[in-house]
């Protein structure tokens, strides 16, 4: 019996990464798996080193007619126990069958996509009591949190983008989407004269940061990386991790830092504001403030045994029962055995 992930997305995203660090921590429990997506060359070579089969569908809307049966012919080969859908598309397009159906939800998503699903997952407690505010069975919503684990890749040489080896070095995860309010950052560079800001990720933005740097007079000291498949080494490079954004459901990026040992500063969204333990394991800072952003980077490069100690904290967030690699596998273990196990 197979487990048939369904995954409708081209995006490179922390979704998207999640689905494949997710993938590769059932592959190294013997979880057998089959995965139907959309076409994307990257993930289709990773899935194919984890040996885990990829399908490629259409997953096209509003008319496809060839996605959902797929699907369900795909499920019916393997002898699926459980269709394990990730984000809207996949969802609104996976068709019921004889195996179960669960939803993966790493946001507020419209739960008219699952209708008649049997289980919905939320990687943080909020989401899932969101769920149920919104009308889904609470016996039928599950929290199961992300994990992380740290690669072992050597930090980058500061010289290969054009950064000076002392100066301070800052890093920015994730889309160049306004709700990651990258241009946060670039403004609190302003009151940084000696930083440098590496941005890694690509996106709709992209032309409007550049021109912002530019505008702001800091163009010279940001570099934008675009996607990155080297976030270990980006994490072991860099001296403060600076995460602004404006809206954030989980934060895949601060327990990325966390794991890899990264000092970080986060605005309060729902997210980071949920991980985060102020002043303990990282600092928040008000949404859409550059100036508290820029304070408490300032704070954090003045004091190498604070960055330390922060950072060591988060580092042992990720060693316990919650964001470990197997406690989180067992959670889903437990959520499969109801229905037959995978």
């Amino acid at each position: 019996m197979t487990l048939v992930h369904a995954l409708g997305s081209s995006s490179d995203g922390g979704a998207e990464k999640y689905f494949i660090d997710l993938t590769a921590a059932f592959a190294r429990a013997g979880i057998a798996q089959s995965a139907a997506l959309r076409v994307h060359d990257g993930r289709i070579a990773q899935l194919g080193a984890l040996g885990v089969e990829a399908r490629v569908l259409p997953f096209s809307k509003p008319l496809d007619f060839t996605t959902g049966p797929a699907i369900a012919a795909l499920a019916k080969a393997r002898q699926a126990k459980v269709v394990l859908a990730w984000m809207n598309r996949a969802a609104s397009l996976t068709p019921a069958g004889p195996y179960a159906r669960i939803g993966r939800l790493g946001g507020y998503y419209k739960l008219k996509n699952y209708r008649g699903f049997d289980a919905l997952v939320g990687n943080t407690q909020d989401i899932v009591d969101w769920m149920v505010r919104e009308g889904w069975p609470e016996a039928r919503a599950h929290y199961i949190p992300n994990f992380a684990t740290a690669g072992d890749a050597a930090p980058i040489d500061r010289a290969v983008h054009d950064t000076p080896a002392d100066a301070p070095l800052l890093l920015g995860m994730g889309r160049l989407h306004e709700a990651k309010a990258h241009d946060v950052s670039l403004k609190a560079l302003v009151e940084l004269p000696e930083a440098y800001l590496w941005i890694a990720g690509a996106g709709p933005e992209e032309a409007k940061l550049k021109a912002l740097a530019a505008e702001l007079g800091v163009a010279p000291r940001v570099r934008f990386l675009g996607w990155r498949d080297d976030s270990d080494a980006l994490y072991r490079t860099v001296d403060v991790c600076v995460f602004p954004s404006r809206f954030e459901p989980l934060g895949n990026t601060v327990i990325q830092a966390w794991a890899h040992g990264a000092p970080i500063v986060a605005a309060a969204s729902k997210g980071p504001g949920a991980l985060i333990r102020d002043g303990e394991d990282g600092f928040l800072v008000p949404i859409d403030n550059p100036l508290a952003l820029a304070e408490k980077v300032r704070l954090m490069l003045a004091d190498a045994p604070l960055r330390q100690r922060l950072a060591a904290a988060g580092r042992a967030r990720m060693t316990g029962t919650e964001f470990a690699e197997a406690a989180v596998v067992a959670r889903w273990r437990a959520l499969f055995a109801q229905f037959g196990g995978v």
